[in-house]
């Protein structure tokens, strides 16, 4: 795992391979501190300390810069127990003693090198985990130190000025985004009220609009790297709060914590995915003629749709090619025993296979290793695509927090935890980083993300409507469902 060094204000206690907390050894800085308040160290590793002290571990010094690693690490995980903006007031505060100590040494040249450093700090901070700048405090908390820092050091003002642009820009985009989804949100609602009211007011179906399973994977994979590329680091951790932090007011902690949904945005993708790859499948009727379709031509759309898969996979788009499989697998897909009986199932049943979920998704991992080995050594963007399981990144994140404590009794910060979680994350970044390299064909996006699509008890009935229920069961679930409409 990523390294940390000392600091010489802060109480270091390392323990070797195999000692107790009981046999340790303490190396003193000029500011002791107590041994509760120290950082801990394992085989040169950073494992553990309390919360002041790795405050004080993130802040420089004329002669002092953490690592970057730190840096993404603690600002990742620290807003399990501190609040942003409680946390850059924090370490503005320390910035300044920092300001006031080298003032009073009259040593220009030192004032310089921090003025510097802090700048590089705030640099980062803003880049990475710009949406917590959305916060007001925060705007405040970064406008009073960079302020601080132009006066002790002239050199700092041209760059905090291009701080303050890119910070904008990123939220700007995050702003446009948001009244995008927004818009699309509004679109389908309406589209969806129509339909229900009126099936036959659809105008064409997915092979009227792109019968390429190769361009519509590719369209998939700008849709999925455009949402992806939204997602700040801090969203993962954000449902994590208000379970380890119970004693702060939920309004208020939703208020400082939840700035962005574009996670929550993204596993609605998936899931709206699913759904009209089934929506699809069952249409009832050719929306020109108002003729039942034929079984053959609901073959067809369930072998394009696997060819599409099949793509996905091929580019390294894991999270359409699951929310596929998925869409092909729901109950109202599945029991279309007389059209699955038209289809050639062998390539279908290849990529269940790779995304078979037994031992915890292992033939899905390999195949994700390939990719990102794939990825290391690429020179296009397009051998770079790594769009991974998006629900079972999440799962793996959740599990981690699960798996243990995030203090220690000693009420230490178990920090070589955080260490792993930056690691996911940091992964997740960099493949946020890729351009998308194909071409956009706007009919085919929009259609993705407009066209309506049915859900539950509306897919079964018109699932019901494209072969007859069969069984007792279905009979009863049916006739519910008809019960069910008529009432409306």
């Amino acid at each position: 795992m990523p390294q940390t060094s000392a600091r010489d204000l802060t109480t270091v206690i390392r323990l070797s391979a195999g000692e107790s907390n009981g046999g340790v050894s303490t190396e003193t800085g000029e500011n002791e501190l107590d041994a509760s308040e120290a950082l801990i160290y394992q085989d040169g590793n950073l494992v553990s300390g309390s919360l002041e002290a790795l405050t004080q571990h993130l802040v420089p010094t004329p002669d002092y810069y953490p690592e970057r690693t730190y840096i993404f690490a603690f600002l990742l995980s620290s807003r399990l127990f501190i609040k942003p903006h409680e946390l850059l007031e924090e370490v503005c505060k320390q910035c300044r003693l920092q300001m006031k100590l080298t003032e009073d040494r009259q040593d220009k040249a030192a004032e310089g090198r921090l003025g510097s450093h802090i700048v590089q700090l705030i640099s980062e901070w803003t880049e990475v985990f710009a949406y917590d700048f959305r916060d007001e405090r925060m705007l405040k908390h970064l406008k009073d130190i960079t302020q601080r820092c132009s006066i002790i050091n002239e050199n700092q003002r041209k760059t905090v000025g291009q701080i303050m642009q890119t910070l904008v820009r990123k939220l700007s985009v995050l702003d446009k985004y948001e009244h995008v989804l927004t818009k699309i949100n509004a679109s389908l609602t309406d589209r969806l009220r129509v339909l229900k009211t009126n099936p036959h007011a659809i105008q064409k179906d997915i092979l009227n609009v792109c019968n390429d399973p190769v361009v519509m994977a590719q369209q998939l994979t700008h849709i999925e790297m455009e949402r992806i590329s939204h997602i700040g680091p801090e969203e993962f951790v954000q449902s994590f709060v208000s379970k380890d932090v119970a004693e702060w007011d939920e309004r208020t902690l939703f208020q400082d914590m939840k700035k962005t949904s574009n996670l929550e945005a993204y596993v609605e993708w998936f899931n709206r995915l699913s759904y009209m790859v089934a929506t699809e499948i069952c249409m009832v009727r050719h929306a020109a003629s108002r003729r039942p379709v034929k079984k053959k031509h609901r073959a067809r759309v369930i072998e394009f749709f696997i060819d599409v898969a099949r793509e996905c996979f091929n580019i390294g788009n894991f999270n359409s090619l699951m929310a596929i499989i998925a869409g092909l697998n729901m109950s109202p897909v599945a029991r279309l025993k007389k059209t699955w009986s038209k289809v050639d199932t062998c390539k279908f049943d290849v990529l269940e296979h790779q995304m078979d979920p037994t031992s915890n998704f292992s033939n899905y991992r390999a195949s994700l290793m390939a990719a990102l080995h794939r990825a290391a050594g690429a020179h296009s963007n397009r051998e770079r695509i790594v769009i991974p399981f998006f629900s079972l990144m999440v799962k793996d994140i959740y599990f981690l927090n699960e798996t243990c404590s995030n203090k220690l009794q000693n009420g230490h910060v178990r920090f070589e935890k955080f260490w792993q979680l930056a690691r996911q994350v940091t992964s997740f970044c960099t493949w946020q980083q890729v351009e998308c390299p194909f071409e956009r064909h706007r009919k085919v996006l929009n259609y993705l993300l407009t066209a309506p699509v049915f859900y539950e008890d509306s897919l079964h009935l018109v699932s019901f409507d494209c072969e007859g229920p069969e069984n007792h069961l279905e009979k009863e679930r049916f006739k519910t469902l008809k019960s069910q409409l008529l009432d409306q």
